[in-house]
């Protein structure tokens, strides 16, 4: 008997909320056949246990596209809106997971305060992170999910901590305008060397 090896196959299981499989499926099952084509991978999710299966697809272009994929469906099940996610698909785009009770402790009372400080009186502290760092934010039971460029991610992040360390939140605001500024300078340096190159 012949024996045809077995093509190369990336595989990896995520399980994520209950509640999020609608977002992930989407209506009509969009999100996910939109997800499938644009990756090259095949999803299998369990809607009783929450388990998402990714595999790619036999001869993906990129074998970097599952691992965003699987990332894909980390930031869906951590509250993000699918098509916020699907900018993970970016080469340039990451995701990072806080888990708060890592940094706070467990007790739900304390969880409750953080989760209320960063993401602010109708919602004005996240949306700050988010408009001078240029990245997403989702804050999503006990953790908070961000979408971004890397460097951004890190500036995002760092203000996170600070946060969660108890700073306060005129301190964050201004290190975040602090590094704001710093990236107004270092799109401005790029611009200008981009339009030198061009003469």
């Amino acid at each position: 008997m012949d024996f045809q090896p077995a093509e190369e196959e990336s595989k990896f299981v995520v399980t994520i909320p209950q509640n999020r499989i609608g977002a992930l499926i989407g209506p009509s099952g969009r999100v996910k056949k939109r997800l499938e084509d644009l990756a090259e991978v095949h999803i299998d999710i369990h809607s009783g246990s929450g388990e998402v299966i990714i595999a790619s697809k036999p001869k993906i272009t990129d074998p970097f596209l599952v691992i965003k994929a699987r990332d894909f469906v980390h930031a869906v099940g951590r509250g993000f809106n699918p098509q916020v996610a699907f900018a993970l698909l970016d080469e340039e785009m990451y995701l990072e997971i806080i888990n708060m009770k890592l940094i706070v402790g467990t007790n739900p009372n304390k969880l409750l305060r953080f989760r209320g400080r960063i993401i602010g009186k109708e919602g004005r502290t996240r949306k700050i992170i988010e408009e001078t760092t240029g990245t997403r934010i989702s804050v999503f039971g006990n953790t908070v999910g961000i979408i971004g460029p890397y460097e951004r991610l890190k500036v995002a992040r760092d203000a996170i901590h600070m946060i969660l360390q108890g700073s306060k939140h005129g301190t964050v605001y201004a290190f975040l305008e602090d590094r704001a500024q710093m990236f107004r300078l270092s799109a401005r340096e790029l611009w200008d060397k981009a339009s030198r190159d061009a003469k």
